[in-house]
Formats: structure tokens, C-alpha cells, sequence
């Protein structure tokens, strides 16, 4: 049987972050009730006439310009003739040959090894409704608070070749769309999902096979499960002498399968034309300029800052820079304490907090601001508090943003490390447990940690570790 390679190409879509949507002035707040954001525009009545939001047009453009693109000075709105049952119109408001953004790529490293994904093309069009089917009446409802929310899709080119390269590609791209404000991309309500073209051919060759369209995929997690499961699928396909089939296909999650839903439109089945109801956008040349300033520096260029300037490995800085907020968090306090130090506490002690209080690993949702986190890094490394207390400590620190300093000095846990007073605790702690000391000096070294914490439990965990070890390491060497 012939060796397969995948050629998979992705079509994000992602909601953009504004207060109304694309067309008219109702608002695009998640969760309200069933048809309460609905005006005459986005229902589809005669005679209504769109608008587009400038500040979608804004957003479109900086997702081009921070995935490298061409941005278009001029692009063209287009009626997608399709039937859409939670689109009113009978045809979604989208881009066709004049989008607003095209050419652009994003550079991955796959354990190393750079990898630059092609992006044809973004353009804006309207989000549909959504369709509620009663599981206890035969009855369908919909929706349409949704329809007319703005949205770009982003279309990469065929360069990825597992779905592990999916994957990361997604994460990077859901990190500059969250990382500059653009969308939440909350994938639960919907606001990034991703439709995934897979097809495979045999190694060597450079003829596309023939694609099937993965729907609506809106986790990481079903990403990587539906396109492994669908290059496997192809393969039994063609090894069994059979052809696949060009068609949308349907994940389900929990059989982790893919089925079909219909056969796969081509772009001449939606009978795109210029909607004549809206003019041309036009961006000037200034603001485009503007837009460029403002980009700020983007995720992977901060990524690998962090990397060097913290020593660490790609994964513990993927998580620093998965969202702004965070990342401003970090750096901040680096300044006044060790990065790596400051790393290490954000990843532990405060991932577990966020964990346990149901928390996002996001800093606007803490009490605690970087100077609190600076000065506990600092505090366990010069020994004012051992790393122990550091750890028992910061649960209250992190709940109500007390400084460590303040805290420690009004419960008076600093760690001792008058060597008089540790002496006397090594001393007590030998002269308590005679038949240990006898085991010791005669070769079972690893009572060491029995009398270490015995001193510790004598000082309430206050001793200094350090200078303990070497007070009994000298009295217990002597006979």
C-alpha cells in the first residue's frame, strides 16, 4: 500500500470585538435574550439599507497586517446567494473577489523546525442565527441575535501536513486575534471556530487529492481528533480501490467520527455579485499608516523575548503570552524581581489559584498586581521567607492583594536565620533522638531529612533550609 501524505488547509472564522454589528446598530452581546437584538436591517426587510461598521473594518484590517498580509485600500461587499433558514435575506453579506485582506503567512516552529503557513485571503461578511431544535417537541426556533455579528474568515493556503501543524497554526493565529483586542475568541460561544479541508495524496506527489470539508470545528481538542481521524479515513478509503468523496462532513465528538452532511459547494454555487445596497470600503492611506503603529509587539516575537530573557522552555512561555494582559503581568513584575523566579510563581502558585477559584490565567481578574508577586520572588530569594511558607502564604495573598512584606510581618512567619537560635534547635533535635544519630554516623545518610524536619516542625517551618542542612551536617559528623 502506497505511503500518504496530508495536505490540509484551514478557514477560520472569528468574531470581531465590536459593540454593534456589521450592518445596523444592534448589539452583538452574547447571551441576551432569544431575538431581542433585532432591528429591520439584520431581519432582512425590504427596503432596509446597510451600513458597514467602520470599526469592524478596523479590526479586519489589523488581523490582516499582524498575519502579514496586503491590505486592500479598496474592497468590495458581496451577496453569498445560499440558503441560510437563520438568515432572513436569503443570502449572506461577505467578500468575494476584492477582499479586504490577501497574501499573508504565519511562521510556526514545530520542535524546531520553522514552518511558514500561507494565508489567501481574509475577508468580512455577516454572521447567520442559530437554529434551536427541540429534543422534547417537533419544532424548530431560531434565533437571530447572532445574524449580523461581524466576522472575518481567515483562508490559509494547503500548507499543513498533520494535524498537529493545524492545531499549532490555530493557537497562534487564536493568540494574535485575543492578544490585540480583535476578538475575545471565546470558542464555546463561537466567537473562533474553524472548518478544516483535508485531503491526501501519495508521498512524492504534487496532484491535490480530493478534499472533504470538516465543519464547524470549535476546540483545539477537535481539531487534531477530527482531522486524524479523517486522514485515516481517506486512506482506508483508497486503499480498499475506492474514491473519496468531495463533501461537508460533520465531527462528532463523542464517537470521534466524522460524517456526512452534504455535498460540497464550489464558489460558482453561491452566485456571488456586488451587493448594490453598499459602496465600496475605502481606506485611506493615513489610517492604514495609523493602524500599522499601533501594532504592538506581537505573540511570537514576545514569546521568544521571553524565552531568552527567563530561560524557559517554548511551552511555559506559550502560556505567558496567551493573552496581553498576562504578558504585560509578567514583564512588569520582572523588572523588579528574577524573571525566572516571577515565571516560575505564575505558572505554579498562581495557576493553581486561578484553577481552584475558577479563575482565567488573565490578570484583570486578580486582586494581586505585579508588584505583590515581585516582592514574594524577592523575598524567597534572599531567605526572608522559605519557599515552604511562600507556598502556605500566597492562597491570602492572592485573594485579597495584601503585600507579602505586610502579611509576613503582621503573622510573623520571616525565616530565621540567626544561627544562634537554629544551633539550639539542631541541638535539641540530636539530643531528642538518640538512636537516629547513631544510624546516621553509622551510614544511613538519608535520616538527614528526618532532622531537618524536626527542626523545621521546632521553628514552625520558619528555619532557614539552607543554614539547617549545614548545622546538622557539622554536628552530625562529630562523634
Amino acid at each position: 500500500m502506497p505511503a500518504y501524505e496530508a495536505v490540509i488547509g484551514l478557514e477560520v472564522h472569528v468574531h470581531l470585538a465590536t459593540k454593534s454589528k456589521l450592518f445596523c446598530s444592534c448589539s452583538t452581546n452574547f447571551g441576551d435574550e432569544p431575538n431581542s437584538n433585532v432591528c429591520e436591517i439584520c431581519s432582512g426587510m425590504p427596503g432596509a439599507l446597510p451600513a458597514p461598521n467602520r470599526e469592524a473594518i478596523h479590526l479586519a484590517a489589523l488581523t490582516g497586517i499582524a498575519t502579514n498580509c496586503e491590505i486592500n485600500r479598496r474592497s468590495v461587499f458581496a451577496r453569498k446567494n445560499y440558503f441560510y433558514p437563520d438568515l432572513p435575506s436569503g443570502y449572506q453579506i461577505s467578500q468575494f473577489d476584492l477582499p479586504i485582506c490577501e497574501h499573508g503567512h504565519i511562521d510556526l516552529d514545530m520542535d524546531g523546525t520553522p514552518r511558514r503557513i500561507g494565508i489567501t485571503r481574509i475577508h468580512m461578511e455577516n454572521d447567520a442565527g442559530k437554529n434551536i431544535h427541540s429534543q422534547h417537541e417537533n419544532a424548530s426556533f431560531v434565533d437571530l441575535n447572532r445574524a449580523g455579528v461581524p466576522l472575518v474568515e481567515i483562508v490559509s493556503e494547503p500548507d499543513m501536513r498533520s494535524a498537529a501543524e493545524a492545531v499549532q497554526y490555530l493557537k497562534e493565529l487564536h493568540a494574535i486575534v485575543t492578544y490585540l483586542g480583535i476578538s475575545d475568541g471565546n470558542m464555546e460561544e463561537g466567537s473562533f471556530r474553524c472548518d478544516a479541508n483535508v485531503s491526501i495524496r501519495p508521498v512524492g506527489a504534487t496532484a491535490l487529492g480530493t478534499r472533504t470539508e470538516l465543519k464547524n470545528l470549535n476546540s483545539f481538542r477537535h481539531v487534531q481528533r477530527a482531522i486524524e481521524y479523517e486522514i485515516a479515513r481517506q486512506e482506508d478509503v483508497l486503499n480498499a480501490g475506492k474514491h473519496v468523496v468531495q463533501e461537508t462532513r460533520l465531527y462528532d465528538a463523542a464517537k470521534n467520527v466524522t460524517a456526512p452532511m452534504r455535498s460540497k459547494e464550489e464558489a460558482e454555487d453561491y452566485r456571488y455579485f456586488p451587493d448594490p445596497d453598499i459602496l465600496p470600503v475605502e481606506i485611506s492611506a493615513a489610517d492604514l499608516e495609523k493602524w500599522r503603529e499601533s501594532i504592538p509587539e506581537l505573540p511570537s516575537a514576545r514569546r521568544n523575548r521571553f524565552m531568552e530573557m527567563a530561560g524557559l522552555a517554548m511551552a511555559e512561555a506559550d502560556i505567558l503570552v496567551q493573552n496581553r494582559a498576562l504578558a504585560d503581568f509578567f514583564e512588569e513584575a520582572a523588572k523588579a524581581a528574577t524573571p525566572k523566579k516571577v515565571a516560575a510563581l505564575i505558572l505554579g502558585p498562581v495557576s493553581r489559584e486561578c484553577n481552584a477559584r475558577g479563575l482565567p490565567l488573565n490578570p484583570q481578574k486578580w486582586q494581586i498586581v505585579p508588584a505583590v508577586l515581585a516582592e514574594l520572588a524577592n523575598m524567597t530569594v534572599s531567605g526572608v521567607i522559605s519557599e515552604k511558607i511562600a507556598g502556605d502564604i500566597f492562597p491570602e495573598i492572592f485573594a485579597t492583594g495584601i503585600m507579602p512584606s505586610q502579611y509576613v510581618k503582621e503573622k510573623g512567619l520571616a525565616q530565621i536565620s540567626d544561627v544562634s537560635l537554629l544551633e539550639k534547635a539542631v541541638d535539641d533535635t540530636i539530643a531528642a533522638n538518640p538512636a537516629e544519630v547513631e544510624a546516621y554516623r553509622n551510614g544511613k545518610t538519608k535520616l538527614m531529612g528526618f532532622f531537618v524536619g524536626q527542626v523545621m516542625r521546632q521553628t514552625k517551618g520558619k528555619a532557614n533550609p539552607a543554614l539547617v542542612n549545614r548545622l546538622l551536617a557539622e554536628k552530625l559528623g562529630q562523634k
